[in-house]
């Protein structure tokens, strides 16, 4: 059975697009693959939490992930930090990193470009974590959204890298998975990029209706299209690539006939989106609460995924050493 691996960092709440980029289809691989799903709480470490906010980040985005049909019975859930055999996998592969090819990342120069003040060793090496993350259970695939890619295919060249120094064949070049025919990417309420958590743009699972509408009414647009079947301009299009994920098939083409024959109100589209994301959104997020309060589950769920988690990575972990040439006397 092929092994699926992916991770959700431990800063915050989780968000629309990281439901419709990733976790829908988590719940449809745990019924076809061996899966890993895990909280990336030392990728966080990167933009320096408080102690209370880390802890509080892990409870949460474990609830949200179950909330959501992940199922600890069935797939492996754990939190990263809970599993020290990546860390040291990690350390290990860094010895064959290299400056260069981290400084080249177009994740590291936008981290470089928006928080100057902070660019730590944590931000140059992330792909490398990122690498060890997957490769310790030797995964066959990985989810990731477009603005991932690149360090999939970092993932795929330290593998490859490791197997050529070593002369063997041991780690497995994982592939990007998707459920679709491309991958996915949720863009936010600000008009341009991606929905997320450090661009201010998401619309969040655990959000209460009112903030969701007070979100929703303040999405960029512009002063609406002037001539009949005009192209829509970025932040329109994204409103209504939105609108086309959350409401039905008839109010899409509503919207869409208003906007071509120049009679569009976003105003009331907002409101109608807002209502769709509200009725999506209001199960899941009793569920998270129901979850997040369990004091007793999420411990037994913690437990038990961080064993099996173990089981799996400490393997990878002896063979490596080996590998290397670390024997015992």
């Amino acid at each position: 059975m092929e092994t699926v691996l992916s991770g959700i960092r431990s800063t915050g709440n989780l968000h629309l697009g990281n439901y419709y980029g990733a976790v829908r289809n988590f719940v449809k691989m745990q019924e076809e693959y061996r899966c890993f799903f895990f909280i990336a709480d030392l990728h966080s470490l990167t933009t320096h939490p408080k102690p209370e906010n880390l802890h509080d980040n892990i409870r949460k985005v474990l609830s949200e992930y179950i909330a959501c049909g992940i199922d600890p019975d069935r797939a492996t859930i754990y939190i990263q930090s809970d599993v020290p055999e990546i860390s040291e996998l990690y350390l290990l592969l860094n010895m064959n990193a290299y400056v260069g090819e981290l400084e080249r990342t177009t994740t590291f120069k936008e981290k470089v470009r928006k928080q100057p003040e902070n660019v730590n060793a944590g931000l140059l090496t992330y792909p490398v974590l990122m690498s060890a993350d997957i490769i310790i259970h030797n995964a066959d695939k990985v989810p990731v959204g477009k603005d991932q890619e690149q360090n999939l295919e970092m993932a795929r060249k330290f593998a490859r890298r490791f197997n050529h120094i070593y002369h063997v064949d041991y780690f497995t070049l994982p592939e990007p998975f998707n459920f679709g025919s491309e991958l996915i990417k949720v863009p936010g309420l600000d008009g341009t990029g991606k929905m997320g958590k450090s661009e201010g743009n998401g619309l969040y699972l655990i959000d209460e209706p009112k903030e969701i509408r007070k979100k929703v009414m303040k999405a960029v647009t512009d002063a609406g299209p002037d001539k009949p079947n005009a192209p829509k301009p970025e932040p329109v299009e994204n409103l209504f690539y939105l609108l086309r994920l959350m409401s039905d098939v008839s109010t899409v083409a509503h919207f869409e006939e208003a906007y071509n024959n120049c009679t569009i109100r976003y105003g009331d589209l907002k409101k109608q989106l807002a209502e769709d994301i509200i009725l999506f959104t209001t199960p899941v997020r009793e569920r998270i609460l129901e979850i997040y309060n369990d004091d007793e589950y999420l411990s037994r769920v913690v437990r038990n995924g961080a064993e099996k988690a173990r089981e799996s990575a400490s393997k990878t972990l002896r063979d490596v050493r080996e590998i290397i040439g670390y024997k015992g006397f």
